[in-house]
């Protein structure tokens, strides 16, 4: 029997998907090893249409399959994967429980390595806020005086997603268990995280964390990090679909 490839190769695109010996003739993706429970992208409901598309944004000018995802508004401009799709679907579902029991907990956390936190980490983060996300983020949250570790554990618990930001700084941080690490190893333990590679790549993330490789997110290599940005924007964007709340 073929085993899946993704605790050693990630499945961060269809492509890896379909080089992968138990998950090409499947009509759903593995990561981490196990199947996950979510169907593939027609059964998403009507919310979802696909297309092929000729693309930028890393597509080297490749015909890459685009998808449009449920809790996208028809009005959206943004274009997705079909691998994105798949990846931030379970992520959304998580959201809406989670928004539907805990309604005043912030959209996400930001973890990223401490030495972003003026650069690639403060412009995510403003990209977000500017997209209406409200964000747990250290150089905003951590206050003077206030035990790191403490604040960082509240904001884990007052945010239903965690952002990974993977650059090379991270990449240097994470073998040194630092606060990064800890922050990772409690989102990792979460399975509601989305990673967000800039500056870097899943292969080089593959020889540091495997087990952060094997989930799916966004790549600033192939979209912008506005774009990125609006990408989450729409993930995280629950109440006006919710029975009983309002926009």
């Amino acid at each position: 029997m073929s085993r899946c490839t993704a605790p050693v190769r990630g499945h961060s695109s269809a492509a890896a998907a379909a080089q992968c010996p138990a998950c090409r003739h499947r009509s759903r993706y593995c990561y981490g090893g196990y199947s996950p429970s979510y169907s593939s992208p027609s059964n998403y409901g009507s919310g979802y249409s696909s297309s092929s598309s000729s693309g930028g944004g890393g597509g080297g000018g490749k015909t890459q399959s685009s998808a449009k995802p449920r809790w996208s508004k028809s009005s959206s401009s943004l274009s997705y994967t079909t691998s994105q799709v798949v990846s931030l679907t379970p992520v959304r579902e998580a959201i809406e429980k989670l928004a539907a029991k805990e309604p005043d907990l912030r959209d996400v956390f930001l973890c990223h390595a401490w030495d972003d936190r003026q650069g690639a980490a403060q412009e995510l983060h403003s990209l977000l806020v500017a997209a209406g996300v409200k964000v747990w983020f250290s150089e905003k949250d951590l206050g003077l005086g206030v035990p790191m570790m403490r604040a960082i554990d509240k904001g884990l618990a007052n945010s239903r997603i965690g952002l990974v930001l993977v650059t090379p700084a991270l990449l240097l941080r994470l073998p040194k268990e630092g606060v990064a690490d800890k922050e990772l190893s409690v989102l990792l333990a979460r399975n509601q995280l989305v990673p967000i590679v800039h500056n870097t790549s899943y292969e080089a993330l593959r020889n540091v964390s495997p087990m952060l490789a094997s989930r799916s997110g966004l790549d600033t290599s192939e979209e912008s990090m506005e774009v990125v940005a609006k990408k989450i924007a729409e993930l995280v964007a629950v109440q006006a679909d919710l029975p009983g709340m309002e926009s």
